[in-house]
């Protein structure tokens, strides 16, 4: 099977561990790599995707079927968009579960399309639980541990057994909080020179988030290659 575009889920049970800057990354490097790309946000409160990137991220609702229904199916939609989801805590359990029913990344492959899962670790016991939930409940999805170096030591990465071709750790390299409060303030693109410029940068500012954001970016087309060359020695062998 060769994949023409992917689903990319950020996903962790636990608040404030850094997913929606993650998919905000994940988003911006598909823009800057000339991929079209659409982005699904299933959280709530201040902060959230869509308030960061409007012209790029969905407001989304699983709570009740037609939701449901909705989301799935423009996930898997034939449309030549790379899509990224960014799922809040209080609704991992409810897509976690869906997918597994309706077997969403079956259908997904059937269609050539990657799905995976970015699931951000943390050592306590209900990620770790969750994260070994997901390799049974959802095996045809590509579960990749990411290390948020912002939220501290990866001494409990062990925890988190690596699953799918192609799959490695991904880092995300912690930024000073100085440069942070940058960033953390909505709307607000890595990519678009007149919300960065609105936000009064300075140019040693903006010069240190470029050097984090080529080392972010790095990350995510070493794996976009692991998985394609996985995907490349799968096909031969069939």
């Amino acid at each position: 099977m060769s994949f023409r575009h992917s689903i990319t889920i950020v996903a962790s049970p636990r608040p404030r561990v850094g997913k929606t800057l993650v998919a905000r990354l994940l988003t911006e490097f598909h823009r800057h790599e000339g991929r079209p790309v659409t982005a699904f946000d299933l959280n709530s409160g201040e902060g959230t995707l869509a308030q960061f990137l409007p012209e790029y991220a969905k407001i989304s609702e699983i709570g009740d079927i037609k939701g449901q229904m909705a989301l799935f199916d423009r996930l898997i939609a034939d449309d030549g968009a790379t899509k990224i989801v960014d799922l809040g805590h209080q609704a991992f359990e409810t897509f976690v579960t869906v997918a597994s029913r309706i077997g969403f990344a079956t259908e997904a492959r059937r269609r050539g399309i990657a799905p995976a899962i970015l699931f951000v670790i943390t050592p306590d016991r209900t990620s770790v639980e969750a994260y070994r939930g997901l390799r049974s409940r959802l095996p045809q999805v590509t579960l990749t541990p990411l290390l948020n170096e912002m939220l501290g030591s990866a001494q409990h990465r062990d925890k988190y057994p690596i699953k799918g071709s192609g799959a490695a750790l991904v880092r995300i390299p912690a930024l000073a909080p100085g440069l942070r409060r940058y960033i953390d303030k909505p709307p607000f693109s890595f990519s678009d020179t007149r919300l960065a410029n609105a936000h009064d940068i300075p140019l040693d500012v903006q010069i240190e988030l470029q050097r984090w954001l080529r080392k972010i970016y790095l990350e995510f087309r070493e794996l976009e290659l692991r998985i394609l060359l996985a995907d490349l020695q799968s096909s031969i062998r069939l």
